[in-house]
């Protein structure tokens, strides 16, 4: 069984498998999350580009994106056989693209649409089936919208809920603005918690930092963090300690690069360009003396043709010494 206590959140065009590696690198236990991907493109599109990632990713969820419970639940078989851990069905992205596609948030209005949905991928896989929602969206009253959908999905088979704590506004809001726009309300997820006491509920939307998690924790089963361990990866480092009990996998970021050379040569070597890899590291040092030259090193050189490891070790070698401090931050 997976643990859930702390998971690393999908986004679109960020968490690639270049970043997925760099996250795990950071922490061993960490549950990582795809993008997500439309049931379409995983059946038609180039599934070794779209689908493929490394054995050490591992624990690792696929997210799908869909409305057809045929289409995703070929497409969850699919994900299986590639080796996910578990298959997730987005219902919370609020981008303009996922609306008019009927796949996302909007799914929030047609709570019947996406138990039937989450039931096909229940019958066509073994491992788990979870799902990803908001509280609600529009002038959808959450504390009915919530229960009605988490209780469809769980009757469905659902094995886990993700809840980001706040609505999406799809009429008057940009799929930006529904990040930060819309009040947080970890309350309801916690009566949510509260009502389905046997299902596990992971909570999500705004959370900066472990410390916050660890009050999380208190109500609900799991956190996902998203943008902050995006922008500010060093703070997975004390997700093993902190979280699980166990040594941090490196003390600090410049060991982390260092245990990542491996990898980056081999895709270098397999036609990858380095920044493709490299833009995920921009916010690796934190109150580290050099992380500004570090970054502009990388954006000036880490693009040009034939970019290679040694441009990667002078912007590290740009940065001070933190002995690390940024485990302890």
């Amino acid at each position: 069984m997976l643990d859930r206590r702390f998971a690393v959140a999908p986004l679109m065009d960020w968490t690639d498998r270049h970043c997925r590696v760099f996250h795990r690198q950071i922490s061993r236990h960490a549950l990582l999350y795809t993008e997500m991907l439309t049931s379409g493109a995983v059946i038609h599109g180039d599934r070794i580009r779209l689908l493929g990632f490394s054995d050490c990713e591992h624990p690792v969820a696929l997210q799908l994106g869909g409305s057809d419970p045929g289409e995703l639940a070929t497409a969850a078989t699919i994900g299986a056989e590639f080796g996910y851990d578990e298959i997730n069905l987005n219902v919370g992205c609020p981008s303009d693209r996922v609306k008019d596609g009927r796949f996302g948030a909007c799914l929030m209005a047609e709570p019947e649409l996406v138990a039937a949905c989450v039931a096909a991928m229940k019958e066509a896989v073994t491992i788990p089936v979870t799902v990803k929602c908001r509280i609600g969206i529009d002038d959808q009253d959450p504390e009915l919208a919530l229960d009605t959908l988490a209780r469809a999905v769980v009757d469905a088979g659902a094995d886990v809920l993700i809840v980001h704590a706040r609505k999406a506004w799809l009429n008057g809001l940009s799929p930006k603005e529904n990040r930060d726009i819309p009040p947080l309300d970890y309350d309801r997820v916690y009566r949510l918690k509260a009502a389905l006491p046997r299902v596990p509920v992971i909570i999500n939307g705004g959370i900066g930092s472990l410390a916050e998690a660890r009050r999380h924790l208190a109500h609900v089963d799991g956190v996902m963090l998203g943008r902050a361990a995006y922008q500010e990866p060093w703070r997975l480092l004390s997700v093993d300690p902190d979280l699980f009990g166990e040594p941090a996998a490196h003390r600090g970021m410049k060991d982390v690069f260092e245990a990542l050379m491996p990898y980056i040569a081999r895709q270098l070597e397999a036609g990858v360009r380095l920044h493709a890899i490299t833009r995920h590291f921009v916010g690796a040092f934190h109150g580290v003396r050099g992380a500004r030259a570090f970054r502009r090193h990388l954006s000036i050189h880490g693009g040009r043709p034939g970019a290679g490891l040694e441009v990667l070790r002078a912007a590290i070698a740009l940065v001070e010494d933190a002995s690390g401090a940024e485990i302890a931050a």
